[in-house]
C-alpha cells in the first residue's frame, strides 16, 4: 500500500475517479473514525449515506446537510435493508464493546444482519475496520475485545457480498479512546503501574491513514475480497508509547511498571 510520506496532510479535494457519484453507506456515523472519514469522502465526490440509531446525534455536524441521514439500528434487519438500498460500497465501522451484556454475542447477531442485508440489497463491496492481532494465535486465545472483531470479520467473509477487512493497530489521533487514554496518564502520572497487558505488543498508526485506506477502499474499481493489516510496521510494547507520548510533549522521564 502507499506509505505515509507519499499521501497528503489531508483527504480533502483527493480525486478519487472512480469513486464519482458512488453512493456510500457510512454505518457508526456518530463514532470517531465514522464521523472523521464522512466529509472526505464528501468532499472526494462520493454520495454518502450516513446511518446512526438515533439520526438526530447527526444534526449540527459541519457536513450533515450534505449527507443522506437514514436510521439504522444494526440489530434491526428492515431497517439496515433499507439502509443499503441502491448502495455501492457499505463501510461497516461499529463496535459494541461498551454495551451492556455480552457484546460479543451481539456483535456477532448484527455482523448477520449487516452480511444477509448486503447480500439481498446488492451492495457491491463491504469494508470493515477490524482489529490487528497475531496470525497465529488460535481465535478462542485473543481478548473478547480482538476475539469479536475477527469472528465478525469471518462472518463477513462468508457473505455472497465481497468483503475487504482492514485489521487495524492502535489508532492515534486527536478524540480517539486509544490516543485520549495514552494522553491522560502521560500527562498525569509520573510513574505509571498498569495492568500486565501494557506489555502487549501493538502498531500505532495515524487516523489520517485509517481514513485513507477507507477512503481508498470505496473508489476500488472492482470488488475485491481481501484482508489488509494496516499499522506502521514496527510492533512495540503499549508501554512504550505512553514513554513516547511524553517524550514528544515535552514531559519529564515517565516510568511505567506493569503488575499483575
Amino acid at each position: 500500500m502507499t506509505s505515509s510520506a507519499d499521501r497528503p496532510d489531508s483527504l480533502l479535494g483527493l480525486a478519487l475517479p472512480e469513486g464519482a457519484g458512488r453512493r456510500v453507506l457510512v454505518t457508526g456515523a456518530t463514532g470517531y473514525v465514522g464521523g472523521r472519514l464522512i466529509p472526505e469522502l464528501v468532499a472526494a465526490g462520493f454520495t454518502v449515506r450516513a446511518a446512526a440509531r438515533r439520526p438526530d446525534d447527526l444534526q449540527g455536524r459541519p457536513w450533515s446537510d450534505a449527507v443522506e441521514v437514514v436510521q439504522a439500528d444494526l440489530s434491526e434487519p428492515e431497517q439496515v435493508r433499507a439502509a443499503m438500498e441502491d448502495v455501492h460500497t457499505a463501510l461497516y465501522l461499529v463496535h459494541s464493546m461498551g454495551g451492556k451484556g455480552d457484546f460479543v454475542a451481539r456483535e456477532q447477531r448484527i455482523a448477520d444482519v449487516v452480511a444477509t442485508a448486503a447480500d439481498e440489497a446488492g451492495v457491491a463491496q463491504l469494508v470493515y475496520l477490524s482489529g490487528l492481532h497475531p496470525d497465529e494465535k488460535p481465535v478462542e486465545e485473543l481478548s473478547d475485545h480482538m476475539r469479536s472483531r475477527e469472528l465478525v470479520a469471518r462472518r463477513l467473509d462468508e457473505a455472497a457480498t465481497p468483503a475487504l477487512v482492514f485489521e487495524a493497530g492502535v489508532i492515534i489521533g486527536s478524540g480517539s479512546t486509544s490516543y485520549e487514554m495514552i494522553r491522560h496518564l502521560s500527562d498525569r502520572l509520573p510513574v505509571m503501574p498498569g495492568p500486565t497487558w501494557l506489555t502487549n505488543m501493538v502498531e500505532p498508526i495515524a487516523i489520517r491513514d485509517v481514513l485513507y485506506y477507507l477512503a481508498q477502499a470505496c473508489a476500488l474499481p472492482e470488488p475485491v475480497q481481501a484482508r489488509a493489516q494496516i499499522g506502521d510496521g514496527t510492533p512495540q510494547a503499549f508501554a512504550s508509547l505512553l514513554t513516547e507520548y511524553a517524550e514528544v510533549a515535552g514531559l519529564s522521564k515517565r516510568t511505567v511498571i506493569p503488575l499483575p
